[in-house]
């Protein structure tokens, strides 16, 4: 049986949460260049979600695709945008990338979203 993904992200989250109550220091400085990084500029942060939800396929960062894939949704990402992103990711990281897509069509499933 795959691994749930959404329980995959929650688990990550959580973690996340625990670090950043037991070091908020560290973890405020690592947010303030994601939340500078990821506004609306030029480009949208929706396009930069999407951007680094891609590089994240290729490198395999699991909870960098989950979470990367949940901030684009909820700032309106499409299902077509993220299926056509997995081809780039694909299309530039080969077999390493063409697995990780399991995790975010996995996602997707379970979002309800194919």
């Amino acid at each position: 049986m795959l691994e749930k993904q959404v329980e995959l992200q929650e688990q990550v989250h959580g973690q996340w949460n625990r670090y950043k109550a037991l070091m908020p220091h560290i973890a405020k400085a690592y947010e303030d260049l994601p939340n500078q990084a990821y506004a609306d500029g030029v480009i949208s942060g929706k396009m930069k979600r999407l951007m680094a939800m891609t590089a994240a396929t290729i490198h395999g960062c699991r909870a960098c695709i989950l979470y990367q894939a949940d901030e684009a949704l909820k700032l309106g990402a499409s299902r077509e945008e993220i299926l056509e992103c997995i081809g780039v990711a694909v299309s530039l990281g080969g077999t390493m990338a063409e697995g990780q897509t399991t995790r975010l069509i996995g996602y997707l499933e379970e979002r309800n979203l194919l």
